[in-house]
């Protein structure tokens, strides 16, 4: 099956410092992908580049089989790509359904946004937070809203940045089960992410990446036994 998201050879230098040096990866729809490595081994930035936030200085993002690597972050999205950042981005003082609804009157079903909030509202299990401030959520909550609000403009490419930070065990258990229910609508999942049990649960593949270069790439149960991701980031675990 070709790949909807296909990034390769991304060559991003700050200051003279290569922060990503040949970096890519591949994500399918109806599967999720992860990108782990060490903290500043680049992942948001790659991030950052497969939104249209960065400019690479070499190499090229192909969405749905097409060339988007000069396209602006607007036009992406129209494309179908949402995404959410490390650090929170709500609107603090909307409520959670109305967080939900901006994005909704934005996305392809915008004539029916309140039916689209309604979904979301009850996938998610946020009924009875959904009149809430955002400001006024703990931070586990306040990142599925943040998930949500990228769902609602019904992506076909959602890129996760740390979006279980926050979490406890049994929030972090029902994310990966909304994990998978949204790779199995057909939407290919790119999950940044450091917990560890989470991402070798629910990734259909998963990239390393360490000093700005991608060092393995392959299922969880391979990437687990690799001897360089093992001495780069996972170690003894």
């Amino acid at each position: 099956m070709p790949s909807l998201l296909d990034v390769s050879d991304i060559t991003v230098t700050f200051g003279g410092r290569r922060a990503l040096d040949g970096a890519g990866l591949q994500a399918e729809a109806g599967a999720v992908t992860g990108l782990i490595g060490p903290n500043g081994a680049g992942k948001s930035t790659l991030f950052d580049v497969i939104c249209g936030l960065r400019r690479p200085a070499g190499g090229r993002v192909l969405l749905a089989g097409r060339d988007i690597t000069r396209l602006d972050p607007a036009r992406r999205a129209r494309r179908g790509m949402a995404r959410t950042f490390q650090r929170l981005e709500l609107f603090g003082r909307l409520s959670v359904r109305d967080n939900l609804l901006v994005a909704a009157e934005l996305g392809p079903r915008r004539r029916q946004a309140e039916k689209v909030v309604d979904g979301i509202v009850e996938r998610l299990g946020l009924g009875d937070r959904a009149g809430d401030l955002a400001d006024s959520l703990p931070t586990g909550l306040a990142r599925l809203v943040e998930v949500g609000r990228a769902l609602a403009v019904r992506p076909t490419l959602l890129l996760l940045d740390e979006p279980a930070a926050g979490q406890d065990s049994a929030e972090t258990d029902r994310f990966a089960e909304l994990l998978r229910s949204v790779a199995a609508d057909g939407t290919a999942v790119v999950l940044v992410e450091h917990d560890m049990g989470l991402v070798m649960s629910v990734c259909d593949q998963v990239y390393v990446l360490d000093l700005g270069s991608v060092i393995a790439g392959g299922p969880p149960e391979v990437i687990r036994r690799d001897e360089q991701v093992l001495a780069a980031y996972l170690g003894d675990s």
